[in-house]
């Protein structure tokens, strides 16, 4: 896929006859990166999907609102993030533990045609599903996007030595979890 020149792609972006064509090209180049972003916090392709709609919206509608303070993948991801992690939050509140959540993660995701996953990949999933939602994001961040400290500090707005904290915490929760389901 074609990447785009984030100074032209911002030019094109304050002019109202250039707007929608660079808005295009933004979505282009990074719907796959957001959408993985956000599946693994919420995993759920639908729910993904639908999340993903939402931060483009989002992002239009908030245009003006886009400093470039920070490089424009960063400003998406932190809005895609907040997102599901907003979506997480509602989630919970609509429903208290059901039947259907007994089912585990790993099954769900072994049923979801759009994980291409093995077992072992899924039993992962469903030891992250285990985390508060904070520690998911981190975790995900860094074990699956291998972002650096200093890039999901900009994204989550908080200090690498909490972040740092908060990674090594999921993976003994995450280690944990495996040694009580062998």
């Amino acid at each position: 896929m074609k990447r785009y020149d984030e100074k032209e792609v911002l030019k094109q972006l304050s002019d109202p006859r250039t707007q929608r064509k660079a808005f295009e090209m933004i979505v282009r180049q990074y719907s796959e990166p957001l959408y993985w972003k956000i599946r693994h916090i919420v995993m759920d392709h639908e729910d993904t999907n639908d999340i993903l709609q939402n931060t483009f919206i989002k992002a239009w509608n908030n245009l003006d609102d886009f400093q470039n303070k920070s490089k424009l993948s960063t400003w998406l991801y932190r809005i895609g993030i907040n997102e599901a992690l907003d979506f997480l939050r509602k989630q919970k509140v609509q429903q208290s533990i059901s039947a259907d959540e007994d089912t585990g993660v790993a099954n769900k995701l072994m049923a979801d045609e759009y994980f291409d996953g093995d077992e072992i990949q899924a039993e992962l999933q469903e030891a992250v599903s285990t985390l508060p939602d904070v520690q998911r994001t981190v975790f995900n961040l860094r074990y699956f996007d291998e972002m650096k400290y200093s890039e999901i500090s900009k994204l989550l707005g908080t200090s690498e030595g909490a972040l740092k904290a908060s990674y090594h915490t999921a993976v003994k929760k995450i280690s944990d979890f495996f040694h009580q389901h062998d």
